[in-house]
């Protein structure tokens, strides 16, 4: 006679959020206290522009809009000192997003700090790091109108 062993419940693998990405952790913290990050200077405007958006909860607000996977490789970095985060959009696109309240463009002539390594740091770090030689790229015309609709929905709130 056998006995059944008894059913374990399987944990379903937890799908990332924008949000959950860019939490400041225990570990990455005491990896910044290390002092083991690198650094670099980045030209923007000839692979990819960056969006920068201030402050960083309107951008990852924005891309939980979008509906861009979490997980899926598209480069954002957060500067958790200025409470920024950017946005990489393709070379030349990052204008469309100039005109929207709390946003500034990185394009050909600017350069973004970008991290060396998988944690950075307080000032440069991977909320989702590219992950392929061609990293996959926000849509800088979905992600300006997904900003400027949240910025009318934050002035809406305030004012009621």
């Amino acid at each position: 006679m056998t006995t059944a062993s008894p059913t374990r419940r399987l944990r379903r693998p937890t799908v990332p959020t924008w949000y959950s990405l860019a939490q400041v952790t225990g570990p990455r913290q005491a990896l910044w206290a290390r002092g083991t990050d690198h650094t670099r200077w980045a030209k923007c405007g000839v692979d990819w522009d960056a969006v920068a958006i201030t402050p960083l909860s309107l951008g990852l607000d924005a891309l939980v809009g979008l509906g861009l996977g979490a997980g899926s490789g598209y480069p954002v970095l957060a500067d958790r000192v200025r409470g920024i985060l950017y946005v990489l959009v393709p070379a030349g696109d990052g204008g469309i997003a100039a005109a929207v309240p709390g946003v500034r463009t990185l394009t050909r002539g600017d350069e973004l700090l970008m991290p060396c390594t998988d944690h950075g740091t307080p000032s440069a770090h991977w909320v989702s790091p590219p992950r392929a030689a061609v990293p996959l790229l926000a849509p800088a015309g979905r992600l300006a109108a997904q900003l400027q609709d949240l910025v009318a929905d934050r002035r809406r709130a305030v004012t009621s």
